[in-house]
């Protein structure tokens, strides 16, 4: 599965973002790839799958809570 590995890959990357663009761009990437696992896990029920889009949902808001920035 192409998409678990770039998922997998995504998550062991380091997260130290420099610029705003980089950090939109890995939003980016990282909403696609969550999209991407949530179609094949509508068809294989793979709970495996589920932790894997849960974790990258938390590194997600993460990301965009610092985009956002401190009110």
């Amino acid at each position: 599965m192409e998409i678990i590995d770039k998922a997998l890959e995504f998550e062991q990357r380091r997260h130290t973002f420099k610029t705003t663009s980089e950090r939109i761009e890995s939003s980016r990437e990282v909403k696609s790839l969550i999209l991407s696992l949530n179609d094949i896990y509508k068809v294989e029920k793979d709970p495996e799958i589920m932790d894997l889009m849960k974790r990258l949902t938390v590194i997600k808001q993460k990301i965009e809570k610092r985009l956002k920035g401190r009110p």
